[in-house]
C-alpha cells in the first residue's frame, strides 16, 4: 500500500474541487462534498468543537474514497485539512482527533498527530478503551485477531488539540464519583465528582453485519464525541466533523442541544447520517 508511485497516490486524496449540497435535519447540517472545498466556505472563528476521525490510509473499503496512498502525501493532506480547521476554530476551541494504529501500521496514529504539530498545541492525549479485561472478566467490544505475533487492538487514540494549549475544560462534566468519600471534604471539593482522567472506557454494541453500520468500515459510537463535547464545556456549542461518515458526531451534538456541521464526501454515508438524525427527532 505504501509502495505505490507518487503519481498514483496523489489522486487518492481529494483536492477541494468536488461539488457539494447540504441536508438539514433539526439543528444539524450535513454538507455532501469534499471537506477541503466545504471547509473553505465556513467563516473563520465559527466553530467551538471539532470531533472527527479521518481516513487512516490503511486500505479500508470506503464507498467513495481510496484509503490507500503514499504516506507522505497522506500526511501532507491531513496537514492541509488541519490548517483549515485552525482557521474555522475559535481561539478557545477544541479539536479532538480520533485515530488508531494497526498491527501492520503501528505508527499511523503518531504520524497523524505529528501532522498537526505545527498547527495546534497538543493539550491532552486520551486513550479510548473499547475492550478491557479485569481479572477473568472482559468488558466491551472485542475484535479477534488471528495472529501469533500481535496482541489484539482494544484501544484507539483521541488527541485533544487547541490553539494555545491553555483552554479551560469542564473536567467534572465527564467526571466520576469519589470511591473514598472522605476525599470530598479533605481536598475541598464542592461536589462528589472528580476528573476521570485520560483513559476512557467507552464500549459499543457488537456489530454483526455491514448493514448494522450502514456498510461503513469504521464508525465510532456517539458516546465518544458526546464526551468530547461535554469536556469542552461550552453550552450551545457549534460542533464540526469534517469526516462525518454515518453521523455519530452530529447524533451526539443533537443529543446535547448543539448545532452541528458534518462534511461527508460519500452521498450514501451522508444519507445514512441524515436517517440516524431523523430517527432521533421522531
Amino acid at each position: 500500500m505504501l509502495d505505490q508511485p507518487a503519481s498514483e497516490a496523489t489522486s487518492a486524496f481529494p483536492r477541494g474541487d468536488a461539488a457539494s449540497r447540504s441536508i438539514e435535519v433539526g439543528n444539524q447540517t450535513i454538507i455532501v462534498g469534499d471537506c477541503a472545498a466545504a471547509l473553505a466556505t465556513l467563516p473563520a472563528q465559527s466553530v467551538d468543537v471539532v470531533v472527527t476521525s479521518p481516513p487512516y490510509n490503511i486500505g479500508l473499503r470506503y464507498k467513495s474514497y481510496d484509503d490507500g496512498g503514499d504516506r507522505f502525501e497522506y500526511l501532507a493532506w491531513l496537514g492541509r485539512i488541519g490548517t483549515q480547521l485552525n482557521r474555522v476554530l475559535r481561539d478557545e476551541g477544541s479539536f479532538f482527533l480520533n485515530i488508531a494504529g494497526t498491527n501492520s501500521d503501528p505508527w499511523i496514529a503518531a504520524d497523524a498527530a505529528n501532522a498537526m504539530r505545527k498547527i495546534f498545541r497538543l493539550q491532552n492525549a486520551i486513550i479510548w478503551v473499547k475492550s478491557v479485561s479485569i481479572g477473568e472478566e472482559s468488558h466491551g467490544h472485542f475484535k479477534p485477531v488471528n495472529s501469533r505475533r500481535f496482541l489484539n487492538h482494544t484501544h484507539e487514540h483521541v488527541f485533544h488539540f487547541t490553539k494555545t494549549g491553555e483552554v479551560p475544560l469542564d473536567r467534572l462534566a465527564v467526571g466520576v464519583p469519589f470511591k473514598d468519600k472522605s476525599n470530598i471534604a479533605r481536598w475541598g471539593h464542592a461536589v462528589d465528582r472528580r476528573c476521570a482522567g485520560d483513559v476512557w472506557f467507552i464500549p459499543y454494541e457488537t456489530i454483526r453485519s455491514k448493514a448494522q453500520r450502514s456498510h461503513h468500515p469504521s464508525p465510532f459510537p456517539p458516546a465518544l464525541p458526546e464526551r468530547c463535547i461535554r469536556l469542552h464545556g461550552k453550552p450551545d456549542a457549534t460542533v464540526l466533523d469534517p469526516f462525518l461518515g454515518i453521523g455519530s458526531t452530529l447524533v451526539a451534538a443533537q443529543a446535547l442541544g448543539c448545532r452541528g456541521i458534518g462534511i461527508e464526501i460519500d452521498p450514501a454515508y451522508a444519507e445514512s447520517a441524515a436517517w440516524r438524525l431523523r430517527e432521533r427527532l421522531i
